[in-house]
């Protein structure tokens, strides 16, 4: 049987750290946990579950502090979790297989994260695999300050072990704030903490998060070095910046940008909503009706269903045709989940 470390950053987890570590009672053989500056009972708590409770001084890096938790395990491979994370009898049995079982080529074993929709965090998806457990005996390092990620190509298992995550409160300010002060500092996102930063906008963000943006998003459309895929995102988000700014000609701009490039329902909701605003209802209704049944989602999938739906439901309204505002205001709640 494999020995596994757990290594945890926590700070003012106080509330959910006990449920997170009962879970996990009986399966780590070793448990590390870095405080990185909790003002609550986290060290009380941590330490009535192990002796290994290390403190760590912020420096607005994740990644930083999980390879300084990393650095203290000492079995042969680590579980990464947080503390809004729990495991429930059926998957702790799991995970007592695969301590019994795991094949000594395997360097990482994802697990799906799960339960993502429901409980208001800034992802697209349910359920997704992510590496968790690591082996120790590689040089596994956390990379980027913010969305951290393990930089290494090792041989990895897929397991079906499934995580419950159950955040108390979103982290979307903590993280689009941190997205702020790398980019106006000057720090290059690469492909994917672009793409992370659009999307937590489009999903979470709030006006003063798009204007804080707005700079990066525009250089982003002009930069040689970004791809197709990432120029369409800055566009979205420079495009709703714009907006919310009341710079007409400089929305539509990249807007048109988007629609050149096949669009999305993203844009199409944000033509929606401008029409909506400057009282052209008719026109609106055609554009949240091709954010919903004719383009595709590539920041938010709730611009292809619930967003658009209410705005056809809101603009029928008041265009006087309340049997057809009746309707998309019940295919809007349905796409909520709601009866």
């Amino acid at each position: 049987m494999i020995t596994v470390s757990l290594c945890m950053i926590v700070k003012n987890e106080e509330r959910i750290l006990k449920r997170c570590l009962d879970s996990l009672t009986g399966l780590m053989d070793e448990i590390i946990i870095v405080d990185t500056g909790s003002t609550d009972a986290t060290r009380e708590i941590a330490a009535k579950y192990t002796d290994q409770v290390y403190d760590f001084a912020w420096v607005n890096d994740f990644s930083a502090a999980r390879n300084f938790a990393f650095s203290k395990a000492s079995k042969e491979y680590i579980y990464s979790a947080d503390a809004d994370e729990v495991l429930d009898e059926r998957n702790r049995e799991a995970f007592l297989r695969l301590k019994r079982t795991l094949l000594p080529e395997i360097e990482i074993v994802q697990m799906y994260y799960a339960n993502q929709l429901s409980h208001g965090t800034i992802y697209n998806y349910d359920r997704e695999l992510r590496p968790k457990l690591f082996k120790r005996n590689r040089t596994f390092r956390w990379q980027g300050a913010i969305h951290e990620q393990i930089g290494i190509t090792p041989v990895i298992y897929d397991s079906e072990i499934e995580i419950c995550h159950m955040p108390e409160n979103s982290h979307k300010d903590r993280d689009l704030a941190a997205f702020a002060r790398l980019t106006q500092a000057g720090e290059m996102l690469d492909k994917r903490l672009h793409n992370i930063y659009a999307k937590e906008l489009f999903i979470a963000g709030e006006s003063k998060d798009f204007l804080a943006a707005r700079e990066f998003f525009r250089a982003s459309c002009v930069d040689e070095a970004r791809g197709d895929d990432e120029l369409k995102e800055a566009a979205c988000v420079a495009a709703r910046a714009a907006r919310l700014a009341g710079d007409v000609a400089d929305f539509f701009k990249y807007a048109m940008k988007v629609v050149a490039c096949d669009g999305c329902a993203e844009i199409c909701c944000e033509l929606g909503e401008y029409y909506r605003q400057i009282g052209d209802y008719d026109e609106a209704v055609v554009w949240f009706y091709n954010a919903a049944y004719e383009t595709e989602c590539i920041l938010n999938i709730r611009c292809g269903s619930e967003i658009p739906l209410q705005g056809l439901a809101d603009c029928y309204r008041l265009l006087g045709n309340e049997e057809q505002a009746a309707e998309f205001e019940r295919l809007s709640k349905k796409g909520k989940g709601e009866d």
